[in-house]
């Protein structure tokens, strides 16, 4: 509450501050200033003059004086030095000019002596012009109050200013003052008006700046009266004569107080033209008047109104209400209106053509019944039964598909009589008549004005006997269809449209010229009495895609949505990335599609169409669609491109092959030699084979089947269990061995079987051959009895006596392979490779050499066939068989040193030479 009373002080001394420093007088000073005239009223745009004096002293003089106005000091050079110690300055008055003046003593900064004035801006009061007065009527006398006015510039005085209404009649005379400076009407009352005597009437105006009085209005009184209208106003008709009503009316006051004259009116229902009785027939007494020259038949309007009879004297009073009434019947005096329209039928080629009618301009009637006549036919009525406008066409015949000339006749009758004939002619070809020229229009204050030129009848080819009559003027409305036509004379060349059209509704205005009764060629254009922005927009969507375009297409608007021409369409399209930076692209009014360019692929485009009318436009909704990722044809291309590059491949496969065939066939179907020429195959250890030298093409064994020799005891059962042997088939006695060539060989064969089956299955050569070819041989090794194979193959010592056994013991050699002849397996036994000799026991006990491949037994490791090649001992009995193979191994040491012993595998089965 302390900080409150705080700050409203310290803003009470800074605004005593301010006012004693420019606005406000100073309670102490030194020098005693005065300012004349105090607080004026000054106009605005005329010069004001103000004097400052200072009292004598001879510590300041007029030159010390100041003159500023708010926040301004005054130049010098408006001031003017009085006397020592006075000095005036004269400045223009605007609207602009600050409203207070001050005046100070400069003597020395430290005496500020300040006086100041107050300015009231505004203009003096302005003189009261083209003063009236009137007084109306009450009941049935003039009030006593009586109104006037007056007109100003209405410029305003902007200070307070005081105007007077002053009224005098007679003895008696009356002020009104008027409060409202602004106000230009006051009414003064009196005590009784008074008729019949002079009245004086004048308006005085008055401020600070001045005082104006008007011109005084010096007249008899009945002239300011006014009385109310005519009452009880009615219309009669009467048969007997159908071009003519009947007014009569009452008088509103009685004619000791004002004598009157009457004025009458009268128009057609609907019409906005007034026509009026000339004065000179009604300017009298009188209650009654008979309307001539009516329509017969027509709805009029009728009024009446009065003033004093004295010319110059009182007002004319209002107009007294509507009296209507509609004239008698009389028969029709003018024809009918003729005219035909051609239909196409929806979904067919076929015309329809309608006879149509409208009442005669002059009916002067209802019109009940038309007589129709077609060439040669006899007449026809038509009963015409309206419910509502008679303006309304009759349909009084249709002809289907016309061919050739038509000549119809009209008749219009009413309750009275009919008409004149009304006659139309339509030729079999129209085009033979020239149509008019250079059809326009134009909406022109709310109406369609249709503006046309005079046919070209020379150039038409119109016969000249038919001479242009007059032009018809049809439009049909587009938004239900309806039709109407009005006539014009041939010297008419523009007309307003006078039927009942509608904004923003499409029509077809047509104009046919008529050649004594024969129609012409028409002129057909679209218009509008006021066209606005479509109410329907267009719909938008794509009709094709690709990869960089595509194709927009949008409907036309219905011609009952357009409310207008269409001049252009406006597409716009965006991406999402970039919303701001739209495209518009402006197409011709009759463009429905546009084919988008240069787009990005597999992306999201935004686009839109607007229509436009020159009084606006609609937009259609927002529409969206994504390009593709490839060009319909591109996606052909590449599978047709990898189609043809798969196909080339392959035909460059197929003819490297072609020429390279032989290397591959080497490579993958290397030759497999037959064992039907090995000699090898042939042999068996009951007889002796010939000691010849191994063909070409022979291959020597790797796997060996050793026996021995001297211990008769199996290692058959030791390790039959343990052997990978595939179940084969052991030979008999007769076929103890199949012989072949290749220990590499991955032809089918019998493998090793046990004892039993040894003696139960035999077979020749061939069978052998044919089948499961086993390739065997005999070295001469040394023997070993009951010794584990697998000892040796991993390096362990054998017994002493195994040792001497193996020295003395012949080996026979056997391949367990089912593999073919490989590449490496085809050297000779003469073959550089060759690292020893091996010996093939002989069927009557002895053997012959055959020098071992060591590049075969490579072969064989290589392919991982470990274990196909085993050992089989002989049973001790034939001695000679066992010094031969000793002798054998004793001559050549190389023997068993040809088969490496991890290829080979003890097979306990003993040997029984034949």
């Amino acid at each position: 509450m302390a900080m409150v009373l705080y700050i409203g002080l310290l803003h009470r001394l800074l605004l005593a501050c301010l006012v004693s420093s420019g606005l406000a007088f100073s309670a102490e000073y030194t020098f005693d200033v005065n300012i004349l005239p105090h607080s004026p009223a000054v106009e605005i745009g005329k010069n004001f003059t103000a004097t400052c004096s200072l009292a004598i002293t001879s510590e300041a003089t007029a030159d010390d004086l100041i003159w500023y106005s708010t926040l301004k000091i005054i130049p010098r050079e408006q001031y003017n030095k009085i006397n020592t110690s006075a000095v005036n300055v004269t400045i223009t008055i605007t609207s602009e000019t600050p409203s207070r003046l001050f005046c100070r003593v400069n003597k020395s900064k430290d005496t500020k002596d300040t006086y100041g004035i107050e300015l009231h801006k505004g203009y003096p009061p302005e003189r009261p012009e083209n003063l009236s007065c009137v007084a109306l009527q009450v009941d049935k006398r003039i009030s006593n109050n009586v109104t006037c006015s007056w007109d100003t510039r209405k410029r305003g005085t902007l200070i307070e200013t005081k105007t007077s209404l002053f009224f005098s009649s007679g003895d008696e005379e009356k002020e009104k003052e008027i409060k409202d400076a602004d106000k230009h009407r006051g009414t003064v009352t009196l005590s009784i008006f008074p008729h019949h005597m002079n009245a004086k009437v004048w308006v005085v105006s008055e401020n600070k700046l001045g005082k104006v009085k008007s011109d005084v209005l010096e007249t008899e009184a009945d002239r300011f009266a006014k009385t109310n209208p005519p009452f009880n106003v009615v219309a009669i008709s009467e048969k007997q004569f159908p071009e003519s009503l009947l007014i009569n009316w009452s008088q509103p006051i009685k004619n000791v107080y004002v004598k009157l004259i009457y004025q009458i009116r009268y128009c057609k229902h609907g019409s906005q033209t007034w026509s009026e009785i000339p004065l000179e027939d009604t300017a009298r007494e009188i209650q009654s008047f008979r309307l001539q020259y009516l329509r017969p038949y027509t709805l009029y309007i009728t009024q009446v109104r009065c003033k004093m009879f004295r010319e110059g004297f009182g007002y004319w009073s209002d107009w007294s209400r509507n009296a209507t009434k509609m004239t008698p019947e009389d028969k029709p005096k003018s024809k009918p209106d003729l005219w035909r329209t051609i239909n196409n039928t929806e979904g067919s080629n076929r015309k329809t053509m309608h006879i149509l009618c409208k009442d005669p301009e002059l009916s002067n009637g209802r019109i009940r019944i038309f007589k129709v006549k077609m060439q040669s036919l006899p007449w026809k009525e038509v009963v015409v039964n309206r419910t509502g406008s008679e303006d309304l066409a009759v349909d009084l015949r249709q002809i289907q598909d016309p061919r050739g000339i038509i000549f119809v006749d009209v008749i219009a009758c009413n309750s009275v009589g009919q008409s004149p004939k009304a006659s139309l002619k339509i030729p079999r070809n129209p085009h033979q008549f020239p149509p008019v020229n250079k059809l326009m229009w134009k909406s022109d204050k709310g109406q369609l004005l249709i503006e046309w030129q005079t046919p070209n009848v020379s150039a038409g080819g119109s016969p000249p006997k038919h001479n242009l009559t007059e032009y018809v003027v049809q439009w049909v409305s587009g938004k239900d269809g309806k039709m109407d036509w009005q006539r014009e004379n041939r010297s008419t060349l523009k007309t307003f449209i006078r039927g009942d059209l509608e904004n923003f509704i499409y029509y077809n205005i047509s104009v046919y010229p008529i050649y004594s009764d024969w129609i012409g060629q028409p002129v057909t254009i679209p218009a509008y009495l006021e066209q606005g922005a479509p109410s329907q927009p267009p719909s938008i969507k794509q009709e094709y895609l690709g990869s960089d375009n595509a194709k927009l297409v949008w409907t036309d608007i219905p011609q009952e949505k357009q409310t207008g021409f269409i001049v252009n369409y406006t597409l716009y399209y965006f991406t999402l990335n970039e919303s701001d930076k739209v495209q518009a692209i402006t197409l011709p009014a009759n463009t429905y599609s546009y084919h988008l360019k240069t787009l990005s692929s597999d992306t999201d485009y935004w686009t839109k169409v607007k229509s436009s009318t020159i009084k606006g436009s609609a937009t259609s909704p927002v529409h969206m669609f994504r390009t593709a990722k490839y060009a319909p044809g591109e996606v052909k291309g590449i599978v047709v491109g990898a189609c043809l590059g798969f196909l080339f491949l392959l035909l460059g496969i197929t003819i490297l092959c072609f020429y390279k065939w032989q290397s591959i066939e080497s490579k993958w179907w290397p030759t497999i030699p037959n064992p039907e020429n090995s000699r090898i195959g042939t042999w068996t250890p009951d007889f002796h084979l010939k000691n010849e030298p191994p063909k070409e093409n022979t291959l020597v064994d790797v796997s060996v089947v050793e026996v021995d020799m001297l211990d008769g005891k199996s290692v058959f059962e030791e390790d039959r269990a343990g052997l990978p042997l595939k179940k084969d088939k052991y030979l008999s006695e007769e076929h103890s061995s199949g012989i072949g060539d290749s220990s590499c060989m991955s032809s089918p064969r019998q493998s090793v079987s046990d004892s039993s089956h040894s003696s139960d299955e035999g077979g020749d050569l061939g069978e052998t051959a044919a089948g499961a070819v086993q390739y065997s041989s005999v070295v001469a090794s040394q023997g070993y009895k009951g010794q584990n194979p697998n000892a040796a193959a991993h390096g362990q010592p054998l017994p002493p006596q195994q040792q001497q056994q193996q020295q003395t013991t012949p080996s026979f050699s056997r391949s367990e392979s089912t593999q073919p002849l490989l590449e490496c397996e085809d050297g000779g036994g003469d073959t550089p490779g060759s690292s020893g000799q091996s010996r093939l026991l002989s069927p009557g006990g002895g053997y012959r050499s055959k020098t071992l491949d060591h590049g075969s037994a490579r072969c064989a490791e290589e392919r991982g066939e470990q274990g196909s090649a085993v050992l089989l001992r002989f049973w001790p009995g034939d001695q000679a068989c066992q010094q031969s193979g000793a002798q054998d191994a004793a001559e050549s040491p190389e023997f068993l040193e040809a088969v490496p012993a991890s290829h080979c595998m003890t097979k306990l089965v003993g040997y029984r030479p034949q």
